[in-house]
């Protein structure tokens, strides 16, 4: 389902003295948060001001207005940050990770179901995704062959399954 808020990374350190924070990013580079000028906190939606934002390595700097010591910095270490999707220009037949998880899987040619994805492991040459069906996890690798439609409105992926992946198959 489209969010109105999507979790966008995660503040995993504090860098220099002055209030700065290090960011990991959830997407697919850290340039794509240096666009937005306010994040929110997950856990209120409280909006941080961003004053300045770089790339720095395979995570980003920030600095947030209101935060001028090391101490303030370190109190936000670990809290996860969201975005507005409506601040995001984003195609809308794209979405994010966090709009995947809850959706149905099914099978392309038969509609039968294969589970939820419950989690998205983000491994360098493609994401892998986690399906629950019952108390068993299937990991499906999320690859233009396997994925044939995603639609995040109606919280439904349709693929054609890889042999093996589940395990009613020969």
């Amino acid at each position: 389902m489209r969010k109105e808020y999507i979790q966008a990374g995660q503040i995993v350190g504090t860098h220099g003295v002055r209030g700065m924070v290090r960011i990991k990013p959830w997407a697919d580079s850290g340039d794509f948060l240096c666009r937005f000028k306010v994040f929110y906190l997950v856990s209120d939606k409280k909006p941080l001001k961003i004053n300045n934002i770089q790339t720095h390595g395979n995570v980003v700097i920030a600095g947030i207005e209101g935060v001028n010591s090391i101490e303030q910095a370190e109190a936000l270490r670990n809290h996860i940050i969201c975005i507005k999707r409506s601040d995001t220009d984003i195609p809308h037949d794209r979405y994010f990770v966090d709009e995947l998880i809850g959706s149905k899987v099914l099978d392309f040619a038969t509609g039968k179901e294969y589970g939820v994805i419950t989690d998205v492991s983000q491994t360098g040459a493609n994401d892998v995704w986690h399906i629950k069906k019952d108390e068993k996890e299937y990991l499906l690798p999320a690859i233009k062959d396997v994925v044939k439609k995603v639609d995040i409105d109606r919280e439904i992926v349709e693929i054609c399954p890889i042999k093996g992946i589940f395990d009613d198959e020969n």
